[in-house]
């Protein structure tokens, strides 16, 4: 009776020590991989090549220290001696690494590639690589740089002509991909990297090395986020919203993505879990006020708020009141979570926010109510702080601990200096979000304006939205 158990627990001991070899494996091969960076920097072209593809793998912060010792020679010898001036796939290539790690990287550097008063002249044909990576470069553009403008121009126009050509069918899916999601304006491991590996120029020894440390993260991360998606799911299902607010949008998984998109290292998963819970929130209280609120309730609900008020709170509907007590508890686990690692506490700033936010939906309400058209610049205002973004931000800003000194958070202001930035992304994102809808609405499908960064990132999300719930599934990670 014995012998099952015994081949169980050899098979189990097995099972481990396959693990244990493989994490160790993986390991050495990462350090092989940093011996290999530290010796690459002096070959401008395939070290630049090597970390494009690291970050097109999404494995970047194995290699954090040896990525920022590649750039910084790059970007020294780059400027004094103007490597690969007649190469426009080695300038396009390093234009943009050098630019998203904060060099300060003139958009010159594409004038080698125009002849003055004539634009963009290049050989096209048998330059395929060199007009996606200008492509690329071109969406790194800032506000006057009208030569980026014109090199996404010429590049987009030479490789929708490249595919009339007689070209592979790899080749067409590589420049159909480039041109409908450029990579700096997606996600790390969101899209496939094989046919950019098979189609890298030149023979690289290292290739291998890093698809397998590549295959072995996914697997990591993979596990990573099938344990936050349970423990939010856990949250949510104890939480009770859904039960009590039928009206109200139930999906902690889109929830969770957004969390993915914006903190994208596998090692913060407790702070992917913790920005969930706000976020779920901004969507549950918007579809209080958009969907099922009364005025007199509505009202009431934002004056509780910006009291804080628990009796006040008594007064509430049922599930108002479940509302502020699930709100009521993030709010003071989180303000207790940031102690803890940073000691301060930033919970009257939060409960100073979520106020704002209730008082802007309630402006809003009121509009659509009375048939009030707002003058612009009042519309975008309050549409900032209903597009949840300052707030959800807030939460992340404090999360990182950044930036922020204990003399800032003085216990005798109510609103706490955030980065202006903050606010910029979120007007860009209103409005994209109103753009969005508006759209839909032309083709006469219900469209709810909510939470500013869905529309946003929803262009990116699509193509891959499918495979991120396989991930979830435990399938396999995209």
């Amino acid at each position: 009776m014995s012998r099952p158990n015994q081949m169980q627990s050899s098979s189990i001991d097995t099972e481990q020590t396959h693990l244990d070899n493989s994490g160790t494996k993986h390991e050495e091969k990462i350090k092989s991989i940093i011996g290999f960076l530290n010796n690459v920097g002096s070959e401008p072209v395939e070290s630049l090549i090597i970390v494009d593809m690291i970050q097109r793998l999404g494995i970047k912060p194995l290699f954090q220290e040896q990525i920022k010792a590649i750039l910084r020679w790059q970007y020294t010898h780059f400027t004094s001696l103007n490597h690969g001036k007649d190469n426009v796939y080695e300038i396009a290539l390093r234009f943009p690494l050098l630019r998203q790690e904060g060099y300060d990287v003139p958009a010159d550097v594409f004038e080698y590639f125009k002849d003055k008063g004539k634009g963009f002249i290049m050989k096209v044909e048998g330059n395929v690589k060199g007009m996606m990576e200008l492509y690329e470069a071109s969406q790194m553009s800032i506000e006057g740089e009208d030569i980026l403008d014109e090199a996404k121009c010429f590049s987009s126009k030479c490789l929708n002509e490249l595919l009339t050509c007689d070209l592979d069918p790899e080749q067409v899916r590589m420049i159909e991909s480039t041109l409908r999601y450029p990579y700096r304006k997606s996600f790390a491991r969101s899209l496939a990297p094989l046919s950019f590996v098979n189609n890298m120029p030149g023979v690289n020894s290292w290739i291998e090395d890093l698809l397998e440390v590549a295959n072995r993260e996914r697997i990591i991360v993979q596990s990573v986020h099938q344990k936050e998606n349970h423990q939010i799911n856990t949250w949510w299902k104890e939480a009770g919203l859904g039960e009590e607010m039928k009206f109200a949008r139930d999906q902690p998984l889109k929830w969770y993505l957004w969390s993915i998109a914006i903190l994208t290292d596998p090692s913060l998963s407790e702070l992917r879990v913790e920005l969930v819970k706000p976020i779920s929130l901004v969507y549950i209280i918007d579809d209080i006020f958009d969907v099922h609120g009364k005025v007199d309730e509505l009202i009431l609900f934002t004056g509780v708020i910006k009291r804080w008020d628990d009796a006040c709170a008594e007064q509430l509907p049922e599930y108002m009141k479940k509302c502020f007590k699930v709100l009521s508890d993030i709010t003071n686990d989180f303000g207790n979570i940031i102690f803890e690692k940073h000691g301060w506490n930033p919970t009257r700033f939060l409960k100073h926010m979520w106020a704002n936010l209730c008082n802007a939906f309630l402006v809003e309400f009121q509009w659509n109510a009375s048939g009030t058209l707002p003058k612009a610049d009042d519309y975008l205002k309050n549409g900032i702080i209903t597009s949840g973004v300052p707030l959800v931000l807030a939460h992340l800003f404090f999360q990182m601990g950044q930036n922020i000194a204990n003399q800032s958070m003085d216990s005798k202001k109510e609103e706490v200096p955030l980065p202006n930035t903050i606010f910029l992304v979120a007007e860009i994102l209103r409005l994209w979000d109103d753009l969005g809808c508006a759209q839909v609405n032309y083709f006469m499908v219900s469209c709810r304006a909510t939470f500013g960064f869905y529309s946003i990132f929803l262009f990116m999300f699509f193509h891959y939205f499918i495979d991120l719930i396989i991930l979830l599934g435990g399938i396999r990670f995209l």
